[in-house]
């Protein structure tokens, strides 16, 4: 047994100084006799679940036209995750080119593999789950699915289509072009790619949405909408039995989502950064009228940590209902009920947290009773 002393221990209501011991893995009490790790007075929190990280896919395009190795590139996605105090990693991997070129399809098709050859070894810090992204006018995404769908860490399924002009986050054309315009597309070739792209939208998006739902309804999969924008986009996915709406873009569409009784994820960094890189709604407004069950990491692991201490530190959420925002909230998407609290008979996958001027550090990390950073 591991006993975890002078912790301020943060549960689902409230945070309490004291002691908790570790058994095979599990959290067995609290209270306990020794001293096998002395916590100094920091926060003791579960480990973090972020249900949607693109991060893999940062560490294999670092910058553009340098390609690093998938397996290298994944190793180091984990450690920079385990160091985040994530503990559980949902790896949203995106199947369909919408015209980006071939990257994020050779992400999934590396990362499939890499993970099914690393996880038998114990080589990765954190517990890895795949969340697929399926792109719906991606005319290759169906096979893409086909052999992924029936891998036992899939988890999740979300539905996207980012034609530019017709839906989600580029709805607005013109934001489009400028970003391709800043990655340097000539605009001759932009013409081309928005024309083909909203071409397939027109041809592909309907089968395609119809057999994602299908195949992940027979299997049991979650299903998560994405970029929600209008409340009759929320209303669809609703008729259509989608229980999660995935980064809404507009207040609108969050309060009907919750309105339909349907969970809602939102990016941490939005919530660091003040606002939307885009000119989607602000996650703080989202926080403070209610409409928000988790909290992901989208493209910056530490993100997370760091947007629910500031919650708590300008007093939209006490400390406890934010870090449940990234543990609890999380888990109860996912239906992980083994994990994102602190309470006997769970995993013990925690995280030493001291706040620095205002900014929370990891100091430790354990997953299942074990330390991983």
């Amino acid at each position: 047994m591991t006993t975890f002393t002078n912790a301020r221990l943060v549960l689902p209501d409230q945070i309490r100084d004291g002691t908790l011991s570790v058994a095979e893995g599990r959290i067995a009490a609290f209270g306990g006799s020794g001293a096998d790790v002395d916590l100094e007075g920091d926060y003791l929190i579960p480990g973090i679940i972020d249900l949607h990280t693109d991060n893999l896919e940062r560490q294999t395009q670092p910058r553009n036209n340098a390609r690093w190795p998938s397996r290298s590139a994944l190793l180091t996605h984990d450690a920079q995750c385990a160091a985040a105090g994530i503990t559980t990693v949902f790896d949203a991997l995106c199947l369909g080119d919408i015209g980006f070129g071939k990257a994020r399809n050779q992400t999934f098709e590396d990362a499939f593999v890499d993970l099914r050859a690393l996880l038998p070894l114990g080589a990765l810090k954190s517990e890895h789950f795949l969340h697929l992204r399926c792109e719906l006018p991606a005319p290759e995404m169906p096979g893409m699915l086909a052999r992924a769908i029936d891998d036992d860490r899939v988890r999740l399924i979300s539905l996207m289509d980012h034609s530019p002009g017709l839906s989600g986050q580029y709805a607005d054309v013109e934001r489009y072009r400028q970003m391709r315009r800043d990655e340097g597309v000539a605009e001759g070739e932009l013409d081309t790619i928005i024309a083909e792209l909203q071409d397939n939208h027109h041809a592909y998006h309907g089968p395609n949405r119809a057999f994602v739902i299908a195949e992940a309804r027979q299997r049991g999969i979650p299903l998560a909408s994405h970029d929600d924008h209008t409340e009759a986009d929320v209303a669809r996915n609703a008729q259509e039995g989608i229980g999660i709406a995935e980064f809404p873009v507009s207040l609108a569409a969050a309060r009907a989502a919750r309105a339909r009784g349907m969970r809602s994820i939102a990016g941490a960094p939005n919530i660091v950064r003040g606002g939307s890189h885009s000119g989607n709604v602000a996650v703080l407004d989202l926080v403070r009228e209610g409409l928000l069950d988790a909290l992901a990491s989208d493209y910056v692991p530490a993100s997370m940590l760091e947007a629910v201490f500031c919650l708590a530190a300008r007093e939209i959420l006490p400390l406890p209902a934010a870090i449940g925002l990234v543990t609890a909230g999380a888990a109860d998407i996912a239906g992980l009920d083994d994990r994102g609290r602190l309470a006997v008979g769970l995993r013990a996958d925690l995280v030493q947290v001291r706040v620095y001027e205002g900014l929370p550090v990891v100091r430790s990390v354990w997953r299942e009773g074990v330390r991983i950073a």
